[in-house]
């Protein structure tokens, strides 16, 4: 039986495939402050071409809803007992306290449906707060690399969620 407050995370958030429209509001609408807007989808035309492509998108990115008001995506790709994610919150709900709940949502929704032994993400090395917020919820350091992606070459690194020494 889930706990009151994992009801309560659960019903905060809903999960969905991701329309064409919530796809074009996102890359066209989306722009975060200072350094994040690294994470601007127009900041790398690959990438941008792919979120805004229907059959790149189907079946592995969703929208994060919250009464029917989007607040975020999620990309999930599995593969042998793995789930890389990748996800953005909505630049106006960023740095309000709100990154743990969504993160931790991501999480359940990933276990309770794909049932892996870990989850894995790439986060730039440059987002600290990203970081600590990963390592709170119990992602570790697994890997630097570097990664092409918005016209350079930046430092990344691969943190991992060992699901079944979750305990948050």
């Amino acid at each position: 039986m889930a706990s009151r407050s994992e009801e309560a995370r659960m019903t905060m958030y809903q999960i969905g495939p991701m329309t064409q429209s919530q796809a074009e509001l996102i890359a066209n609408t989306w722009r975060y402050e200072g350094l994040y807007a690294f994470y601007d989808m127009d900041q790398d035309e690959e990438d941008l071409a792919e979120f805004l492509d229907p059959r790149a998108r189907e079946g592995n990115v969703f929208t994060v809803s919250q009464m029917e008001d989007v607040v975020g995506f999620c990309s999930i790709q599995t593969e042998n007992g793995e789930v890389e994610i990748g996800f953005g919150m909505r630049p106006d709900l960023t740095g309000r306290g709100f990154g743990q709940e969504f993160v931790t949502f991501l999480v359940d929704y990933i276990i309770k449906t794909y049932h892996p032994e870990n989850i894995s993400l790439a986060v730039a090395t440059f987002n600290k707060r990203a970081i600590t917020l990963y390592e709170r919820i119990g992602f570790r350091l697994t890997e630097r690399f570097d990664q092409q992606t918005n016209g350079s070459v930046y430092p990344f690194i691969r943190m991992v969620l060992d699901v079944k020494n979750l305990s948050y």
